[in-house]
């Protein structure tokens, strides 16, 4: 009997232990449950919370005021779709009394800067009663400059870096490095040109004219657009170097008419527009886009890499 009462406390023991294990697995899953619940109001919170300033719900008379701020690329807070998309909630919001484009980047892609370009000049056609001012702050030089020639008027500081009507496209020559590392360079193409930039190899004039007719083809879409915005506020007579990539302070480049006048962002406001209030209508990427978006870069990079397509892109700056 002894021995049985033994072996039954045991086991008692042992159901005593596996329930109190039991009830912790629970309160950890409920903990865990509970986390998973928070983190995905908390998304859903960002997700609402990320619209451009006021909405469209303002009630007193105001300026829309949209950031460009940062190199403008395809997957940047400068990208096209972003910055169009603020323009459009800026336009569109019946109590703006006009809109306002801060600036502050050294350019980028010409195709996001033409994007850009394109989509203020339909808007400014469709809203005739909201003109569009265009602010430059630290920088606006290249395609940003490119972007601010669609304005109904540029202002800058008088330190400000504007101008830079140019077109570059850059890479590396590594072929005596890696002749001298011992590195052999193994490229199977199919197309004749496919080659064409690699770093690896020496450049062929023929691939060198190929590039400067792209280039200039570019960088006249550039000139035409910033003639076709500015029109005869451009001095262009005695001044041959407009378009030859220079930069320059706000203060020369209102003497070349490439902006309007030497104001700040709350002086346009304030004294262009006779507004005081400036409401924020800048898009920004939601949380998950920037995540995804990462991702798929991240991937789109290794597969690039792996298939040897990584490639300069023409820069307008």
């Amino acid at each position: 009997m002894e021995g049985n009462n033994k072996e039954w406390k045991l086991i008692e023991k042992l159901l005593g232990q596996a329930q109190a294990e039991q009830r912790k697995s629970r309160r950890w899953g409920i903990f865990f449950k509970s986390l998973g619940f928070i983190y995905l109001f908390s998304l859903l919170f960002l997700f609402s919370a990320n619209r451009p300033g006021d909405s469209l719900a303002v009630a007193e008379p105001h300026v829309a005021m949209v950031d460009l701020n940062g190199a403008i690329m395809a997957d940047s807070p400068a990208s096209a779709d972003l910055i169009s998309t603020g323009l459009r909630e800026a336009f569109e919001a019946e109590n703006a009394q006009a809109v306002l484009l801060r600036i502050n980047s050294p350019g980028g892609s010409p195709v996001q800067s033409n994007f850009v370009y394109n989509e203020i000049r339909r808007l400014r056609a469709e809203h005739p009663d909201k003109k569009l001012y265009a602010a430059i702050t630290d920088m606006g030089a290249s395609g940003a400059y490119y972007i601010a020639s669609a304005a109904d008027e540029i202002y800058a500081d008088p330190a400000s870096i504007v101008g830079s009507i140019g077109v570059i496209m850059a890479n590396f020559g590594l072929q005596e490095a890696a002749d001298k590392l011992g590195v052999e360079r193994r490229v199977y193409t199919a197309g004749e040109n496919k080659d064409l930039l690699d770093p690896f190899a020496p450049v062929k004039d023929k691939d060198r004219e190929h590039v400067q007719t792209m280039l200039d083809e570019i960088h006249q879409q550039f000139i035409g657009a910033v003639k076709q915005g500015r029109g005869d506020r451009l001095k262009v007579d005695g001044h041959p170097e407009l378009f030859s990539g220079l930069f320059w302070t706000g203060q020369r480049a209102l003497e070349l008419g490439l902006v309007d006048g030497l104001k700040s962002p709350g002086q346009v406001a304030r004294d262009v527009v006779g507004v005081e209030r400036t409401v924020d209508y800048t898009v920004s990427a939601s949380p998950l886009d920037k995540v995804m978006k990462k991702f798929g870069v991240s991937i789109g990079d290794g597969l690039g890499q792996a298939l040897g397509l990584e490639s300069g892109a023409p820069t307008i700056r």
